[in-house]
């Protein structure tokens, strides 16, 4: 029997962050919450920020807790969050300002401004990215804009991950898989897109050399270490990009599959040796983000969950708090097939009123207007899983095979509902789990990086014997097809 081993995830997330502490043995993984913490955007009088010092605090909390809990201390620390979010740091490496927030509204009009400069062709063909106006290139571009005066004095961009690595060890690193995420990298090339940084006048002198997934990069710096009482504790990226973590963690067995991370955002791809840049993926607008060891992730964003979590917000600001269990309820009571939305109009990206964006949605297309909150709930969760369908159709086309079966993991497999529409509209099977593969991923990172463990493989297989996975087979799949239709109506 082989001694077990702790390793502390930190996942941040849109919504919420929390500590996991991961401990292994005999190779299976046992999981552990320490601390967990609200996250979420900050509105001060020149845009939308996160609270980084804050979460800092709580990270710090997080790392008490966890190292004074598990027997035998913690063999490693591994950071993962959210993409495309940076910080700008002076030559003392200190943190210039509070970082933005991606749905904050300084890049609306960006893509405009960045195609007088570079067309849409020659940005995809340098970075392989998927056009989405919350990318840090837009975020660089609108300070470009505005001739910011943070240019003439940063010395280092780093993405928040990376920023908190700094914060922990004193490494300054620009971790692979979110710096792809940033569409200012070449994926071909594996370096940041000096072509697309020079047409966009945004300064180059301060991106790093990138670093790639699980690599150790130092100890926890004495007065860390000394606030939490985890000395000598190693730093460990692991893939920094949330999604790259989850997708570490899928239970595989072939590699024929396709996964969905569900979550506030859905993520849906698939795992892929080279990175696909050619004109079709560009008008399906897909995405080439970096993965582990060699691998890319072939995928493309949907808005997900936050549509459900954006009515859930404005019913509570109106007297009425439902819990997630009651929406599903509600959701399922309802009358199905009213009407469909695209999850991905532009009017559902930032924060507010949503379920009169989504009534006013269905009018302006002719469609039946929902009445009751259970009548947008399912109208949207169904748009969600038909949307899905319509990215596995195109990821199919790109990566010339059919992918059966679907994994979806992440928080959002709680959501059974959403899980059996998915089965329902893709006509496969769907198998669910791990809940936290987020967490997961990042912990199994760690120890292959440290070498306790051998291979994605031997990791993937750790996760098969240590989760119970969830299957939903499709039913019901006749009116699914008719509702695909009016979908793609809505979308032309």
């Amino acid at each position: 029997m082989t001694a077990t081993r702790n390793y502390l995830a930190v996942d941040l997330g849109a919504e919420s962050g929390r500590t996991i502490v991961g401990s292994l043995d005999d190779k299976q993984l046992r999981l552990t919450e320490t601390h967990r913490f609200a996250n979420g955007p900050v509105r001060l009088p020149d845009g939308l920020h996160w609270d980084v010092l804050r979460l800092w605090s709580e990270m710090k909390a997080g790392v008490a807790i966890s190292s004074a809990k598990v027997e035998g201390g913690l063999q490693s620390i591994g950071i993962d969050t959210w993409g495309v979010d940076f910080a700008l740091l002076d030559g003392q490496g200190g943190l210039l300002s509070n970082p933005f927030h991606y749905r904050d509204e300084r890049t609306d009009g960006m893509f405009e401004e960045a195609f007088q400069r570079m067309s849409r062709e020659e940005i995809f063909a340098n970075t392989g990215i998927q056009f989405m106006q919350l990318n840090t290139l837009y975020q660089l571009l609108a300070m470009s804009v505005e001739k910011s005066p943070l240019f003439e004095v940063a010395r280092t961009f780093v993405t928040i991950p990376d920023l908190f690595n700094y914060w922990l060890s004193g490494e300054i690193t620009n971790e692979f898989t979110n710096a792809t995420t940033t569409q200012c990298f070449d994926p071909r090339k594996r370096d940041w897109a000096q072509r697309v940084l020079d047409a966009m006048n945004i300064p180059s002198h301060f991106f790093r050399a990138v670093t790639e997934p699980g690599t150790p990069i130092g100890v926890l710096l004495p007065p860390v270490a000394e606030e939490t009482g985890a000395g000598g504790v190693q730093i460990v990226v692991p893939a920094c990009h949330d999604t790259g973590s989850s997708v570490v963690a899928v239970p595989a067995q072939n590699q024929d599959f396709a996964w969905i991370s569900s979550g506030t955002w859905s993520i849906l791809g698939a795992e892929v040796r080279e990175p696909c840049v050619n004109d079709r993926a560009l008008e399906y607008n897909f995405t080439n983000e970096g993965g582990v060891f060699g691998t890319w992730r072939l995928s493309k964003n949907i808005m997900g969950l936050w549509i459900i979590q954006e009515c859930k917000r404005t019913w509570a600001r109106q007297g009425e708090d439902l819990s997630y269990d009651e929406i599903t309820r509600l959701a399922a009571e309802a009358k199905p097939f009213l009407a469909a939305i695209d999850p991905d109009e532009d009017r559902f990206f930032h924060p507010g009123d949503m379920p009169e964006r989504i009534r006013t949605y269905c009018a302006d297309t002719g469609q039946t207007v929902p009445e009751t909150k259970g009548q947008i709930l399912r109208l949207t969760l169904e748009s969600l899983a038909l949307k899905y369908r319509w990215v596995l159709e195109r990821l199919e086309e790109l990566a010339g095979k059919r992918f059966d079966p679907i994994h979806i993991i992440g928080g959002g497999t709680k959501n059974r509902l959403l899980n059996q529409f998915t089965a329902d509209a893709t006509c496969r099977t769907v198998i669910t789990g791990p809940v936290e593969a987020t967490a997961i991923g990042n912990i199994l990172m760690q120890a292959l990086g440290l070498k306790h463990l051998n291979s994605l493989e031997e990791a993937r297989e750790v996760v098969r014997r240590s989760f119970t996975p969830e299957v939903f087979e499709p039913k019901d799949t006749a009116d699914w097809g008719e509702a695909y239709s009016r979908l793609k109506n809505v979308m032309l």
